[in-house]
């Protein structure tokens, strides 16, 4: 029976887009369902801030009456002016086994990029480096993470089959909670405070944390990401959303804030409880019950797993040791705590800075995920 591809333009068919990674990978242990509520969120044109600068739509696989595949075509044009680029990006990709169904789900990004002017084919990418990307081709036996994508390993022989070559690539480290911090980095802390005036912020709460940074936090993550792979800086729409969405969820003792003698701030941590366990045993859905799966990680005292989602250190602060303040003031509250160890987010392999933060870290390198590129 042949494959057939219908756009999504209501809300049971953009319901069945988001579930259908749950049904293809039912039963695998190292799948980690996307959060419903929050993928409603992400697809939804008239919620997602995304929407003031990318074009997109979402498209099924059929054979016959049965779901075989998806993928979203998606053009961020604030990405393209910023890098010279014509690219459409294809993201939340998932498929059966079959070359029929692969094909066909990239052909159909390609032909809607072409109308649109396109010249080449960049994926798997969300609107933002918000959104999860990059195909796992590294690490199909461990546990996938909130903020990442989960795929079987034939994912990545169909994607070159089709033509497309490495872009860039990502790692993920998995690093062990030493059981005390180190003299030396509290040492080159003290001194790196002292030589630039920078001191640790410490906030009462959330609302605090939102109300006295919240623009700033994230307007230094725009700052800081610049020079990344595919990065757009967020908008006033986006930092707005993301203000409300997530700062008033985040627990206090896992984030660090680095300010200058004028309260400005030039380095920020963020980390947070692993919500994997939660997610697979909700089905990544809140309602009616899955919300009782939530609350262990939301207000755990002693969480065994944290996600470091993020370090960013303004430009002109950045190979000066500031990353070493945001550690030292991380790492007691982790062995306090009782954490045992905390994964990375995906870094680019070039991304040399980043991972030289963690060298006195027990780790290892256990995931590693790529985009892809092709010539239109």
């Amino acid at each position: 029976m042949s494959v057939s591809i219908v756009k999504v333009t209501n809300k049971k068919q953009l319901k069945r887009f988001i579930r259908f990674n749950c049904e293809l990978y039912k039963g695998n242990p190292y799948f980690v369902p996307d959060l419903y509520e929050d993928m409603i969120a992400t697809l939804d044109k008239e919620r997602n801030a995304a929407f003031e600068f990318c074009d997109a739509d979402y498209f099924l696989a059929y054979r016959g009456d049965e779901i075989v595949g998806r993928v979203a075509a998606i053009i961020n044009n604030k990405a393209n002016e910023k890098w010279n680029v014509r690219a459409v990006r294809f993201g939340w990709l998932d498929f059966i086994d079959d070359e029929e169904v692969s094909k066909a789900l990239i052909d159909t990004v390609e032909a809607w990029g072409r109308e649109r002017g396109m010249c080449e084919v960049q994926g798997p990418l969300g609107f933002t480096d918000f959104d999860p990307e990059g195909l796992l081709i590294e690490g199909f036996d461990r546990v996938s993470t909130m903020a990442t994508i989960y795929n079987y390993p034939y994912y990545a022989q169909h994607i070159e089959k089709l033509g497309y070559e490495k872009d860039v690539d990502w790692v993920e480290y998995l690093f062990k909670v030493p059981e005390k911090n180190w003299e030396k980095t509290e040492r080159l802390s003290g001194l790196i405070a002292k030589r630039y005036k920078l001191h640790v912020v410490k906030c009462g709460s959330s609302r605090a944390l939102a109300k006295r940074y919240g623009r700033a936090l994230f307007e230094l993550v725009n700052e800081a990401y610049s020079p990344l792979y595919g990065f757009s800086p967020l908008s006033d729409g986006q930092i707005k959303q993301f203000i409300n969405s997530y700062l008033p969820l985040i627990d206090l003792r896992l984030i660090s804030l680095v300010a200058d003698e004028n309260d400005n701030l030039v380095g920020i941590g963020v980390s947070l409880a692993s919500y994997a366990t939660a997610l697979q045993k909700s089905g990544g859905k809140l309602f009616p019950f899955g919300w009782i799966h939530f609350l262990k990680p939301l207000f755990a005292r002693s969480p065994k797993r944290l996600d470091f989602l993020l370090m960013a250190v303004k430009p002109e602060y950045q190979s000066k040791g500031v990353n070493a303040l945001i550690i030292n003031d991380l790492l007691p509250r982790y062995i306090e705590m009782g954490v045992v160890d905390i994964e990375s987010n995906p870094e680019l392999e070039t991304n040399t800075k980043i991972q030289s933060q963690w060298e006195m870290f027990e780790k290892e390198q256990h995931k590693r995920r790529r985009a892809y590129k092709k010539e239109l």
